[in-house]
Formats: structure tokens, C-alpha cells, sequence
């Protein structure tokens, strides 16, 4: 895959939250910080298809 780069950093797994000793309201802020880490992946796999399409484009010679 092109994307890939050999000298990235790998991404480690967060550590296992223990989600028993958390209050209700530490719970819903989890939630919303997660929800809000989804749209930005989301976001970036988004420009990432739109700039591999454009390749894809230019090297077929779909552009002028």
C-alpha cells in the first residue's frame, strides 16, 4: 500500500480502561472524546480517498 511508511511510528493499543470505576458522567465525556476522535479519523480517511483519487486520475490521464 502506498500510504504505508516503513518509518512511522507503529501505533500502540491504548491500555484497558477499567470502565467499572468511572462515574456516569466519565463515561459520557469518554464517549464524546471517542465520537469526536471517529469524525476526525473519518474526516482524514475522507481527504486521503479524495487525494489517492486525484492520483489515480492524473495517472491514467483522466486530468488536463
Amino acid at each position: 500500500m502506498v500510504d504505508d511508511d516503513p518509518f512511522a511510528p507503529k501505533l500502540q493499543k491504548p491500555a484497558a480502561l477499567a470502565l467499572d470505576t468511572l462515574s456516569i458522567d466519565e463515561l459520557h465525556a469518554r464517549i464524546a472524546q471517542l465520537k469526536d476522535d471517529i469524525r476526525a479519523c473519518e474526516a482524514a480517511v475522507s481527504l486521503k480517498e479524495a487525494q489517492r483519487a486525484k492520483a489515480d486520475a492524473l495517472f491514467r490521464g483522466e486530468l488536463s
